[in-house]
């Protein structure tokens, strides 16, 4: 079911703060930047080899990603998992036992289709499945 890690999510406040870092420092290619208004964040994505780090700004102060920043602070939000099919890959999970916090593949950045996990069902690890060019 899944293919590889596709991304690692890290909260941030500023992804103007964020982005040299990322790329002037580590060296690495920043894929693009974009809003996804359904989850109320901006994204800057960069590639490492065969994988991406996303950077999550909160653009709004009920996003879960404020949320998330004003509990913990940054750091690292998800791990997202590549998948052929976003709603067989939530199948597999729900016919496991898994919580689902998405029963349904929902818009994500980049024209991909997402879904997430519940931590309780992973660990306490927020994980993402990742379904690209939807």
């Amino acid at each position: 079911m899944l293919k590889k890690i596709n991304h690692i999510g890290i909260a941030v406040a500023s992804l103007d703060d964020n982005i040299p870092f990322y790329r002037d420092q580590l060296g690495m290619a920043l894929a693009g930047q974009e809003e996804v208004a359904e989850q109320k964040v901006r994204v800057a994505m960069f590639t490492i080899g065969e994988s991406k780090i996303e950077l999550l700004e909160p653009t709004s102060p009920d996003s879960p990603i404020a949320k998330f920043l004003e509990k913990n602070g940054s750091g690292v939000h998800h791990l997202a998992y590549e998948v052929d099919d976003c709603s067989a890959a939530i199948a597999t999970m729900i016919a496991g036992g898994a919580r689902m916090i998405d029963e349904k593949p929902r818009n994500g950045a980049h024209g991909t289709l997402i879904a997430f996990i519940h931590p309780k069902s992973s660990n306490g690890i927020l994980t993402e499945l990742c379904q690209r060019g939807h």
